[in-house]
């Protein structure tokens, strides 16, 4: 493991999405805004903006009963190209479904078997959303070269506040080694669109992870992972500790430093000692249309933790650690995130200098810092190469 450079230093959805946010592109389909009677299907915050396909197709008939949708999520003022690997897979041909039409068949048992056996996983759990509440998490085989799970927008898988809910691991030999490079391969492939995570909690989950741990809803070590049209709400990982984050997602190692594609999704609610949305070591991210808010990290010492601390507590919604990576933002929302040490939006260290942080038609608004900040960066502590920014807005 690398030696970290010692740094010592001391220490609901969104309100209204600002407008106005960049060059127009390829946009992906949101989940659509359910009507004002529609019961709340999960914890999820609700989104001001509907589905661009809301409107699209035939009318039902009166005799026709429309699905209900979740609430959409990502930033609907956000117009980022999309490149067409971060494009939604089709699903109109699962290799399995989950569900025989009503919520009874959509369980957690049905899940966790769904994603060890890989491929296209739908849902059929009636036309309402459905919540399902897992016992277990849910585990990727790495024999599987893809794995899809496609909720349709009517999905929430729940940790129930008690357990991890989705997991790739390539260096798990309980899931199966499959090269003798588990650290650098290119499946399995995982992809979660039009689904929402909530209550996902990692705490005290630190096998396997070689600097700590995190992962609250999603852990992805290895392989590729991309996550589209999601939401993830409330997720939960340790509260103390250097390196260790993403109470939503955590991820390492993935083929070829290749980016991990988050596209068009909201992260709200999530709790860590870092990276209370998304955390890594080492991985590019290219995160677009999105929107974080909410978030907080409550470590405390920073990394490495100062003596007598834990440490912890950077990164309030993205943390961000390794040599040479690179986070891309665009058309993102960054909006009243917190750390109580350094990075109340983004925590960024390039140990070598040679990463790089570019900011494009996004906004970071009100996201303190207790501890530090970057000057001229409101809310980012930046250690790399270089920063850029272009048509964006960076404010206390």
């Amino acid at each position: 493991m690398r030696k970290r450079r010692v740094v010592i230093v001391t220490s609901a959805l969104v309100a209204a999405l600002m407008g106005g946010c960049g060059h127009h592109g390829n946009k992906t389909a949101a989940f659509e805004e359910p009507p004002a009677s529609a019961p709340a299907a999960s914890s999820s915050a609700s989104s001001p903006s509907a589905s661009p396909s809301a409107s699209a197709g035939p009318k039902p008939s009166a005799t026709t009963k429309k699905p209900k949708q979740l609430p959409a999520p990502g930033n609907p003022a956000g117009h980022a190209t999309i490149p067409a690997d971060a494009r939604p897979v089709d699903t109109s041909h699962p290799t399995r479904k989950i569900g025989t039409g009503t919520p009874a068949g959509c369980t957690s048992a049905a899940v966790v078997k769904a994603v060890a056996q890989g491929g296209i996983i739908t849902f059929d759990c009636g036309p309402d959303p459905v919540t399902i509440t897992m016992t277990a998490t849910a585990k990727v085989r790495n024999t599987s070269a893809s794995v899809v799970i496609d909720g349709g927008g009517r999905v929430t898988l729940s940790g129930g506040g008690k357990h991890r809910i989705l997991y790739l691991n390539t260096c798990d030999q309980a899931q199966t080694w499959t090269t003798s490079h588990c650290d650098d391969q290119a499946t399995p492939r995982l992809t979660v669109q039009n689904l929402a995570f909530a209550d996902g909690n990692s705490i005290g989950q630190k096998t396997n992870d070689p600097v700590g741990g995190g992962g609250g809803a999603i852990y992805d070590r290895g392989g590729r992972l991309k996550v589209i049209n999601s939401r993830f709400t409330g997720n939960r990982c340790d509260s103390a500790g250097p390196d260790l984050g993403g109470a939503a997602i955590r991820a390492l190692e993935q083929y070829h430093d290749l980016p991990v594609y988050v596209v068009n999704s909201t992260f709200t609610g999530g709790v860590c000692s870092n990276g209370a949305g998304l955390s890594s070591i080492q991985v590019s991210w290219t995160v677009l249309n999105s929107v974080f808010t909410g978030n907080s990290a409550i470590g405390h010492g920073a990394n490495p933790a100062r003596s007598g601390t834990p440490g912890g507590g950077s990164g309030g919604a993205i943390y961000l650690d390794g040599d040479d990576f690179t986070l891309t933002l665009d058309g993102t929302l960054i909006e009243n995130n917190k750390a109580k040490e350094g990075g109340g939006a983004v925590f960024f260290v390039s140990n070598d200098r040679t990463g790089n942080l570019k900011i494009r038609d996004s906004k970071l608004l009100h996201n303190p810092s207790a501890g530090f900040e970057t000057d001229g960066l409101p809310g980012i502590f930046f250690l790399g190469r270089s920063h850029a920014q272009s048509g964006s807005t960076l404010k206390k």
